[in-house]
């Protein structure tokens, strides 16, 4: 029986992978797969800040200053480096991992101390971008970043870059799943639930802390560097407080502890205001109230809804099938 299941999650996984791919050729409009795009760089965002704050307990609030390290050094080096996409993505990810790296020893704080003190973070690198005018170009942002390029051929539209962004989405996604399913997963999960304990049994908490910081920040520089090259400008009020605000939204809407609800909050959180665009005067209220109604009667997120609404079809075709038998 659990041969079938697998069998059978392997066929949907892949049946929506496909529907993924294809997903360009049946939207025609440019702004929805913009959105699509804005959905994929959040849900890059969100699958590291879950390994953070879902699965090892540790609360930041600094995602967009890693976003922006990787945003910036990309744009940098493109532009006044004339480096390539494909040789600027991996050092920004990179440079925004060492960054994580670095805040280490802030990591011996715990609970809302610790927050406070990624939140500092986050806001000094939004200082250094505003006020490093001569290299950042500070508030004016850095304008005219090249698109990535294979040969002659450019993903300049939405609909080609589409395809980078799934590319990497889908890769992070599967690192980001053997990691919550490794000896490392097994040691975050420790941490999250009881630190101290954890430490009493030999987890070196220090070590994996640092580490799924590390991680964290590489697939925020990662999502910054996708973005860069999106928009082809960015500007230091893109990277702010209420950035990694809606991150966390993302986590408490898709389901807090579980990978795939990253992405599902990514998409609720990303589509929400612009389907309430509609009701322009009061879109401001009735998106907090939309978010406060999945907290309140769906406590771990859209994606125990999907678990919910699963077991619920799961046992209705047990007892159809008793049913039939009698």
């Amino acid at each position: 029986m659990s041969a079938e299941k697998g069998i059978s999650k392997k066929i949907i996984t892949s049946l929506f992978i496909l529907f993924l791919i294809l997903l360009p050729f049946i939207i025609k409009d440019v702004y929805l797969v913009h959105l699509l795009n804005m959905i994929g760089i959040f849900s890059l965002l969100a699958i590291g800040l879950n390994l953070v704050l879902g699965y090892c307990g540790q609360f930041s609030v600094g995602q967009a200053g890693f976003y922006a390290i990787g945003a910036y050094t990309s744009a940098l080096l493109c532009t006044k480096l004339n480096f390539s996409f494909w040789l600027a993505l991996p050092i920004a990810g990179i440079f925004a991992g060492l960054a994580g790296l670095l805040i280490g020893p802030v990591l011996r704080l715990r609970g809302i101390f610790l927050g406070m003190s990624t939140l500092a973070f986050g806001e000094i690198i939004k200082m250094i971008i505003n006020n490093w005018i001569s290299f950042t170009n500070g508030p004016n942002g850095i304008m005219s970043i090249p698109s990535p390029q294979i040969g002659s051929f450019s993903f300049s539209s939405e609909h080609s870059y589409y395809y980078i962004i799934l590319f990497f989405v889908l890769i992070h996604y599967v690192v980001a799943v053997r990691m919550v399913d490794s000896r490392f997963g097994r040691a975050m999960k420790a941490i999250r639930d009881n630190e101290d304990a954890a430490e009493i049994i030999g987890v070196w908490v220090a070590r994996y802390k640092t580490l799924t910081f590390v991680v964290a920040a590489f697939f925020a520089g990662i999502a910054g560097c996708l973005y860069a090259h999106l928009t082809a400008y960015i500007s230091p009020e893109v990277f702010t407080f209420w950035t990694s605000v809606n991150v966390i939204f993302m986590l408490i809407v898709g389901g807090m502890g579980e990978l795939l609800g990253s992405i599902l909050g990514a998409f609720v959180i990303v589509f929400l205001p612009e389907f309430f665009r509609m009701f322009e005067r009061y879109r401001m209220i009735i998106y907090p109230f939309t978010i406060i109604f999945i907290l309140l009667f769906f406590p771990k997120g859209l994606y125990g809804l999907l678990l919910w609404i699963q077991s619920s079809l799961a046992k209705l075709f047990s007892s159809l099938r008793e049913g039939v038998q009698t």
